[in-house]
């Protein structure tokens, strides 16, 4: 999380340790190299705090025997072989070419 690497020591591992005051988002606005009005840096100051306080909130769930999460259906996806079953209409597909060269579409250089 952007917070920890900018407002935590290093050594810190728990998030009730973060809060973010007016001059942590100032900072976070310059990096993101956004305009944020200094009368909503308290008020988004305040926000983040409230964000920051529901993930400690979160930290406190015991997850020791929670197998991680890929699908909530828990249902794989079905596997296909990876064959071509279309194509080979090359010159029906260049017949709406206005313009063609050696089965490619020539189109206009727009770097020069």
């Amino acid at each position: 999380m952007i917070f920890r690497l900018l407002y935590l020591p290093i050594n810190s591992k728990k998030h009730s340790d973060m809060s973010v005051d007016k001059t942590t988002v100032a900072k976070i606005a310059r990096l993101a190299r956004i305009h944020v009005d200094e009368s909503r840096q308290e008020a988004i100051a305040d926000e983040l705090n409230g964000i920051l306080a529901w993930i400690a909130e979160l930290d406190e769930v015991n997850t020791d025997n929670v197998e991680p999460l890929a699908s909530v259906t828990g249902h794989s996806l079905p596997m296909r072989d990876d064959i071509v079953t279309d194509g080979g209409y090359v010159d029906d597909v260049l017949a709406n070419a206005p313009e063609t060269a050696s089965g490619f579409f020539v189109v206009p250089k727009v770097v020069e």
